[in-house]
């Protein structure tokens, strides 16, 4: 009997896949195979199905009356034909343009409640909008969106997905569905279908093709009718380690190093989406968790960390940042994170918990690493207590990673280097950098994925020194520069040398910082 170890979707026979049930095809661990001049009719089955008595084999001969002939079973693992089965029906479910076609001839129909929700690719709910937002969910996931995007406008309704942080334009549905799609989500959220003023925030959990997705749902109140934005988060997604994150050797042995510190802050700083808590996550994955008692705060929570207390912010209840990290502080924690700093109390208690003996984790919204600095005072810090408190500050960026199946090689031109601050003489070895161009496999975008870039800048006792005394930002970064510290864009230029991403990739997500004598 013939083996194979893994199965790509070419080899899927996706014409006889259609006439058996997904439920049963993962149930029994079967799925048909391209027939080839040796095997005309191959079948795969699940290699530990060799072992087990219990397993149907009765499979195999309905096999055998849908191909009308006997059927060669091919042993392969079990999580290879799992994950086959379910890019299968992914890649067969309706597009959210077929559906409108569809829909068009239809009335539109809308559950009054839902129960306990199974597989969207399972559904066999017939109503048109139901199928019309179980195909958007599903079709989010196939093509890696972060966020499905429902905005109303006075004679249409515009879909657009998030991928790999820009927004692309899915479909228009009719504008007489756009009422039923978003009670149909408000729903599946838990929100009241008939408050239509107010802005409401909820959140569910699906299984798309057996992943599970935690959605976040915003509607916010328009002239046009309500904007709907879902938030995506994969839980079948693994949580990324430190040596995941793309750092540079040096930037990763400096950040094992301060996430070691017996007390101190630590400030991830960014805009909304720089992958600011992914960063934390992965410190927190490295930290010794059976010996310390690690406690977060957050809004949400994104991901559950075996070994670590994790609470969510609920401003309804007065459970706020600040509230909540005062009942942390009771519960006698070594390490802290902090979903975000926004208010000067939150900061305060952070900067007490940081001198009295604890590692404190959190994230900021600013510009670059120092820039953490100066917002904490201007929150109402006094600088010694910044300084006594604050071990390193770091900046990230996400930028677009280029699809290796159509990125272009090109000759460097002479002064694009010094566009990111970085000299010539340091990349004389790099004469050749790759374009974006765009293909069917990265929906052609020529991106797929996306790679963070680091500013990482401990605080050595020259910064402390300056903080205490007040000094402002052009001064830090003199300061942090003549120490070896590499800015954003200097750190982009490692992924552009590597032909990771592209120049504009980087000068996109940064800016250059003009530093004032």
């Amino acid at each position: 009997m013939q083996h194979l170890n893994r199965i790509n979707s070419e080899q899927v026979d996706e014409a006889r896949l259609m006439h058996f049930p997904l439920p049963v095809l993962r149930a029994a661990m079967v799925l048909p195979l391209q027939p080839t001049s040796e095997m005309p009719n191959p079948v795969a089955v699940a290699e530990e199905a060799e072992h087990t008595a219990s397993w149907p084999w009765e499979l195999l001969d309905d096999c055998r009356r849908e191909f009308g002939a006997e059927v060669q079973p091919v042993l392969v693992p079990k999580d290879a034909i799992l994950m086959a089965l379910n890019q299968a029906f992914d890649m067969a479910s309706a597009s959210a343009e077929q559906m409108l076609e569809n829909l068009e001839d239809e009335e539109v129909g809308l559950a009054k409640e839902i129960e306990e929700i199974g597989d969207l690719l399972e559904s066999e709910d017939d109503a048109p909008v139901i199928r019309l937002v179980n195909t958007l969910l599903s079709q989010a996931l196939k093509d890696r969106a972060s966020d499905i995007h429902i905005e109303p406008f006075e004679n249409n309704v515009l879909v657009r997905f998030r991928i790999d942080g820009v927004l692309h334009s899915i479909v228009s549905p009719p504008k007489r569905v756009q009422a039923a799609m978003a009670s149909r989500i408000k729903v599946m959220a838990g929100l009241d279908i008939a408050e239509k003023r107010h802005p409401q925030d909820g959140r569910f959990r699906v299984k798309v093709a057996g992943r599970e997705v935690d959605v976040r749902v915003s509607v916010l109140p328009t002239a046009h009718g309500e904007r709907v934005v879902m938030r995506l988060l994969d839980r079948s997604q693994k949580l990324l380690t430190l040596n995941d994150l793309g750092m540079s050797k040096t930037q990763h042995a400096m950040m094992s190093k301060v996430i070691k510190e017996p007390h101190g802050i630590i400030l991830v700083t960014g805009p909304t989406g720089s992958g600011k808590s992914t960063t934390l996550y992965a410190s927190l994955m490295e930290v010794d968790r059976k010996n310390r008692n690690v406690m977060t705060i957050e809004d949400p929570i994104e991901y559950q960390l075996e070994g670590v207390g994790q609470m969510q912010v609920q401003p309804k209840i007065g459970v706020t940042f600040s509230a909540g990290l005062r009942s942390i502080l009771r519960q006698d924690p070594d390490i802290v994170m902090i979903g975000e700093i926004r208010d000067l109390e939150t900061a305060e208690i952070a900067i007490q918990a940081s001198l009295t003996g604890h590692m404190v984790f959190a994230t900021l919204h600013t510009n670059d690493a120092l820039s953490a600095v100066v917002r904490l005072q201007d929150m109402g810090l006094e600088p010694y207590l910044v300084a006594s408190s604050l071990v390193m500050a770091q900046a990230q960026r996400l930028v677009r990673r280029l699809c290796e199946h159509c990125k272009t090689p090109r000759d460097i031109v002479d002064d694009e280097w010094q566009t990111l601050d970085v000299l010539a003489d340091e990349m004389k070895d790099v004469t050749v950098v790759y374009d974006a161009k765009g293909c069917d496999e990265c929906l052609n975008t020529g991106y797929i994925g996306r790679v963070a870039i680091y500013e990482l800048i401990p605080i050595t006792q020259n910064l402390r020194n300056a903080i205490h005394d007040g000094k402002g930002l052009p001064a830090l970064r003199r300061i942090a520069a003549k120490e070896g510290a590499i800015s954003l864009r200097q750190d982009g230029a490692r992924h552009i040398a590597a032909g990771i991403t592209t120049f504009d990739e980087v000068l996109m997500a940064t800016r250059a910082d003009v530093v004032v004598d």
